[in-house]
């Protein structure tokens, strides 16, 4: 096993246990009840991951799935589903939060008067450290929740950067898979800031919960690769309808635009066009995106159209002229022996048709 690979590995699963203790921290200051600190067993999951992957994979990812971001996503997930939901983080004092970090200087200088004569180093340290926790436990609750949603977001992308990837997956799928990535990511925190910090959003509970809901789902996206990669298809002759041909052709391409309609915009639109026509609410950003999604869905669906008509009009013209219509994501094996295939019987038509020619005037004479 490589060291890099190991170390890679190892780093990114520790800052995924790190990033959700630190959610599950907040969700117990916040609710001020210890029992909270059991969602922090979620991580033996990730850990149990982390020990079959170092087994089975020697550290390396799978194909088209990625089992070390889909557990971080369980064990985030439920914190901030909490942290939204809390009746603190709707409403935040006059002071920002900035504001309140900074009265901590006047604590520290205190605490380092008070330990330098007689306790030393260490418990200079130690005071430094309590004094630094208590004033972010005095940080605004908005402004925590936000900072864990885009914390989140980042560690996403950059922890799928780091893990290391399978053999299955190229350095330059996975550069297109964490551009796509970053896109999705600013997409998916301004759909649930910009929702979730309406004032009569929040009075109204259920309607926090289809927000969170359609947030959690459009997460999901996340942990898949099939993005940037073509599924395989083997020259039989179930591969060869149409469907199976057109998904084969173009499955990355069918995966992004059925991402974007049933996983992302589509549910955003759906959400944003049930906050201005039943609950009447209305404001700029609101108004934008809700355009900004009915643009994104439109292009999907033209692009769906094209893609269509494209693959129809190239399979229409290969029958014409005769042609056998292989797969162009099939390896190249797999096309070499369907076109040996039709050489060798080509070279045995050939060489039965002389004798049938032979053969013909000796019977009629």
């Amino acid at each position: 096993m490589e060291l890099m690979v190991l170390l890679n590995a190892l780093v990114t699963r520790l800052l995924f246990v790190l990033h959700s203790l630190i959610g599950v921290w907040r969700v117990t200051a916040v609710k001020k009840e210890p029992k909270y600190w059991l969602l922090a067993l979620l991580n033996l999951l990730l850990c149990l991951e982390t020990g079959l992957t170092l087994k089975f994979k020697q550290g390396r990812g799978y194909k088209w799935f990625s089992p070390a971001i889909f557990l971080y996503l369980i064990c985030i997930v439920p914190s901030l589903w909490l942290l939204e939901i809390h009746h603190g983080t709707q409403y935040c004092g006059n002071e920002p939060g900035a504001v309140q970090v900074n009265v901590s200087n006047q604590d520290f200088n205190q605490s380092r008067e008070s330990s330098h004569g007689s306790e030393g180093t260490d418990h200079h340290i130690i005071q430094t450290a309590k004094v630094f926790v208590n004033q972010l436990s005095t940080i605004c609750e908005t402004v925590w929740t936000l900072a864990l949603h885009q914390t989140f977001l980042l560690l996403l992308v950059v922890g799928r950067w780091l893990l290391p990837i399978g053999v299955e997956i190229t350095r330059d799928q996975l550069s297109q898979l964490l551009l796509m990535f970053v896109g999705t990511a600013a997409d998916i925190l301004e759909f649930a800031s910009e929702t979730l910090d309406i004032e009569d959003v929040r009075k109204n509970y259920v309607l926090i919960n289809a927000i969170l809901a359609v947030w959690t789902w459009s997460m999901l996206q996340f942990p898949l690769d099939l993005a940037v990669q073509h599924i395989g298809c083997k020259p039989n002759a179930s591969a060869r309808r149409i469907p199976s041909l057109l998904l084969c052709r173009y499955s990355a391409e069918l995966w992004n635009i059925g991402v974007s309609l049933f996983i992302q915009d589509g549910p955003f639109f759906i959400v944003r066009s049930i906050l201005m026509g039943h609950f009447r609410i209305f404001n700029q950003m609101l108004v934008f995106f809700t355009a900004k999604n009915i643009l994104v869905v439109t292009l999907q669906l033209y692009r769906l159209a094209v893609i269509t008509f494209d693959f129809r009009a190239t399979v229409l013209q290969k029958s014409r002229k005769g042609e056998v219509c292989c797969c162009p994501c099939e390896p190249y094996e797999a096309r070499a022996h369907a076109t040996g295939h039709q050489e060798n019987e080509m070279k045995e038509f050939v060489a039965v048709s002389p004798k049938e020619e032979s053969q013909a005037p000796s019977e009629d004479h």
